[in-house]
């Protein structure tokens, strides 16, 4: 081969590696970005806040949560120490809104708090939380409507409550909702609530027996899990059904995922 073309040969070959080169630090530092925008989502915290003061339930709704958002966001369940451990009647989600408001205020002080859950399926406080706060806030009862109705279908509540002002409370719900033509009706377990939600046992019976209910009277397609405490069996009784059981909890979650994905991008 003569110089000239050595020389040329190369000079291929330089250019070949130096694009190579160029092209492997492009993508590097695109990966670096992806990663970068990553860890900066998963640093961000989305504080779960019980209206109730049941620690455990706290836990346990926190706890779904994690599953629904892994990799997002870290989530932090905080109770309301003031409320009893369950909320039964509309009095009692009237009296929760102040210390519901208090704790998402609180939180929201936290630059790394990038949404708040309100995890009652009321949602008390609610409206007033967002009034108060300038980070998303999204309410497990709002949320699990948009997902039981979605295409359509019809759907129905089962709930331990059965105070007659918060069963008109759901049907309100749905209509303001706009899913008032869908919504079946709510069906109520039989049993002290309270002595339920202390028995995972008992309330899966009694759910269960509520479901089919509402399954096969009602003719629901889908079946809200009325109360972030119901969240947990919900996961337990599904294999025993072909409708979907909707977990409040997971429903409210996935939509703070998204706000915070949007909020990344």
């Amino acid at each position: 081969m003569s110089n000239t073309r050595l020389i040329r040969a190369k000079g291929s070959i330089a250019f070949l590696l130096g694009a190579c080169l160029i092209s492997s630090l492009a993508h590097a530092g695109q990966d670096d970005s992806m990663t970068q925008t990553k860890v900066a989502a998963a640093a961000k915290t989305i504080v779960l806040i019980n209206p109730n003061s049941n620690a455990k339930a706290t836990e346990s709704m926190a706890g779904l949560a994690r599953d629904a958002v892994a990799g997002v966001a870290e989530v932090v369940g905080r109770s309301n120490p003031g409320a009893p451990s369950l909320l039964t009647t509309p009095q009692d989600m009237i009296d929760a809104v102040p210390g519901v408001v208090a704790v998402g205020v609180e939180a929201a002080r936290d630059t790394q708090v990038a949404a708040l859950i309100v995890s009652a399926f009321s949602d008390p406080g609610l409206e007033e939380l967002r009034a108060a706060v300038d980070i998303p806030v999204f309410g497990i009862g709002e949320e699990v409507f948009h997902e039981a109705a979605r295409g359509g279908r019809p759907f129905g509540i089962v709930t331990v409550t059965p105070d007659e002002g918060l069963i008109e409370s759901f049907r309100q719900k749905a209509e303001s909702l706009g899913y008032g033509d869908q919504y079946r009706g709510v069906r109520v377990t039989s049993g002290d609530p309270l002595a339920l939600v202390q028995s995972p046992e008992q309330l899966d019976a009694a759910l269960a027996g509520a479901v089919r209910e509402s399954v096969e009277q009602d003719g629901a397609q889908a079946v809200i899990m009325g109360g972030g405490p119901l969240s947990a069996s919900a996961l337990r009784l599904q294999p025993q059904f072909d409708a979907p059981l909707v977990v409040a909890v997971n429903a409210a979650a996935r939509a703070a995922v998204k706000a915070i994905q949007a909020e990344s991008n």
